[in-house]
């Protein structure tokens, strides 16, 4: 308290109050007419960009120049996102249509009729394996759909995996977040990794909890105390030992298999060994049906983990160069290229890779109807219009805050009040940058020197600071409203949003401040 009154009455002027009530308008502006207006991402993402430019212009100095490659920077990152989106919405039309989704659904209701291992199997481990190997989006388009055929209703089915793959982003994707943080701070992983490691096992039984309650609460949380227990201990000792061990890179496809094989061993538990409450049957037998998500896991996973095939897909990526930049308030946005796109190894390429092996593999079998490829591609371009004008403005006005101070400005204020207290707010800090930009990566390059210096300024541990940011910056994916526009555009809730962003964001402030006290305890005692 002492603290907070000392930075209100010597540190900080009314100017700077001013500028980051200004630098906050467009994050409130996004968070109320999504939440309690109910707008749609698209319309909430254009009204965002607007007051990003209108107090970018007013109060921190920027030009059109600076605006312009600011853009073009969000078009790029737009388009990233893009790519898995459409690529997502092909693959699940091109399932649906042959009824094998709710095919998944009456077979893995057989497997086991439990609600809360369905959840757990699908929104929490198979979610954390998808981001192991693919990242950006692709767990929670892959995922909703599937508990829809559940039986889920569509906003706990896209707030489960969003929940549920979080706390697998920085390991995930083949370790890209940590390997930021590593680079822009110059640590190398035998520093950073175990509280790292540490921290996100502890967030992977919290999100493994509130994957089970978002659906049915308290009581849920208890019958299925057993499997997250079993499971996340999996995991996350996994995870650990991994990382520890150099191996990194595989932290989160590791974890989320040894997750794989003790969750189908717990389902088979006495406790968890329902009968299942549907009699519906399907033509299609569930191996056939689950046809496109094991060539999914293959490409994927070839795509990713063998050298010689990520080589080959990698070798054209388009990018642009951009200079040095320097705001009229002085801010400086460093020279650099902007988000590459890997065409042919994208996350997107590899699952229209899947989308196309997977039609011609059931149409082989003969379950499409005449006129399928019209329905699917009609199908597909009506959910991914306007969920695409969502991503571009969304990405469009977080980038027009970054290379205007006006993230650092939030951060910087945040840190400065709390002063002593600084461990209970990193990982807050993180969050708020993968809030705003959809990224772990990017908020891990945006805050990682801040998080290290305000660290080193204080006497405390950086590699505990720098967990609690990529920790944050992971739990931050769960409420990043782009992810939010991709999960909903595969389950019919484009331009329906809010509820499904209201539901993530408390499970996300929940668990991003249980992470903050834990920070602040081993900053204590260690």
């Amino acid at each position: 308290m002492f603290d907070f009154i000392h930075f209100l009455v010597n540190d900080m002027t009314a100017l700077f109050i001013f500028k980051w009530l200004a630098a906050f308008l467009p994050i409130l502006t996004v968070l109320v007419l999504m939440i309690f207006k109910n707008w749609s991402g698209s319309r909430a993402g254009a009204a965002g960009w607007f007051a990003a430019l209108i107090a970018a212009s007013l109060f921190f100095g920027a030009h059109p120049t600076l605006l312009a490659y600011s853009q073009m920077k969000g078009v790029l990152l737009s388009l990233n996102v893009l790519y898995i989106i459409w690529a997502a919405l092909l693959l699940v039309n091109v399932v649906n249509e042959t009824g094998a989704i709710k095919a998944v659904g009456i077979g893995i209701e057989r497997f086991s009729g439990d609600k809360s291992i369905q959840i757990l199997i699908f929104g929490w481990i198979f979610a954390s394996f998808l981001q192991g190997v693919a990242g950006y989006g692709v767990p929670i388009a892959v995922v909703a759909p599937l508990l829809v055929s559940l039986g889920f209703s569509p906003v706990v089915s896209v707030a489960v995996p969003a929940i549920g793959h979080s706390w697998s982003v920085t390991f995930g994707s083949m370790g890209a977040s940590f390997q930021t943080l590593m680079a822009v701070t110059g640590f190398d992983y035998a520093y950073l990794a175990p509280w790292s490691a540490a921290l996100l096992g502890i967030a992977a039984f919290l999100c493994g909890i509130f994957c089970v309650h978002v659906f049915g609460g308290w009581k849920m949380v208890r019958h299925s105390y057993i499997a997250i227990l079993i499971v996340g201990i999996a995991m996350s000792g996994t995870q650990y030992v991994l990382t520890i061990s150099g191996m990194w890179t595989l932290g989160g496809f590791g974890a989320s298999l040894a997750g794989l094989l003790s969750g189908l061993c717990v389902a088979k538990l006495k406790r968890y060994n329902q009968t299942p409450t549907s009699q519906a049957t399907s033509q299609m037998s569930l191996s056939w049906a689950l046809s496109a998500y094991f060539i999914l896991i293959v490409i994927v996973s070839s795509g990713v983990m063998i050298p010689w095939v990520n080589a080959f897909l990698g070798q054209v990526k388009l990018t642009f160069s951009v200079p040095q930049i320097v705001s009229l308030n002085g801010w400086v946005v460093a020279a650099g290229k902007g988000k590459a796109i890997n065409v042919f190894g994208h996350g997107g390429a590899l699952l229209f890779y899947s989308s196309i092996i997977s039609f011609l593999v059931y149409r082989s079998k003969g379950y499409y109807p005449p006129g399928a490829v019209k329905t699917i591609l009609q199908k597909t371009i009506k959910s991914g219009v306007p969920t695409s004008l969502g991503i571009v403005s969304m990405v469009c006005f977080a980038m027009i805050m970054d290379h205007c101070q006006m993230i650092y400005i939030l951060a910087e204020g945040i840190s400065r009040v709390f002063g002593s207290f600084y461990p209970l707010i990193s990982p807050w800090i993180g969050l708020l940058g993968a809030f705003m930009t959809g990224s772990n990566t990017n908020s891990n390059v945006v805050f990682g020197v801040l998080q290290l210096e305000t660290a080193q300024l204080a006497g405390l541990s950086a590699a505990l600071i720098l967990a609690a940011q990529t920790t944050g910056g992971a739990l931050g994916s769960m409420i990043a409203p782009a992810k939010i526009l991709v999960g909903c555009s595969t389950v019919g809730l484009s331009g329906n949003e809010g509820p499904v962003l209201k539901a993530t964001l408390r499970y996300g402030l929940i668990i991003t401040g249980i992470i903050g006290i834990i920070t602040l305890v081993f900053s204590f005692i260690g």
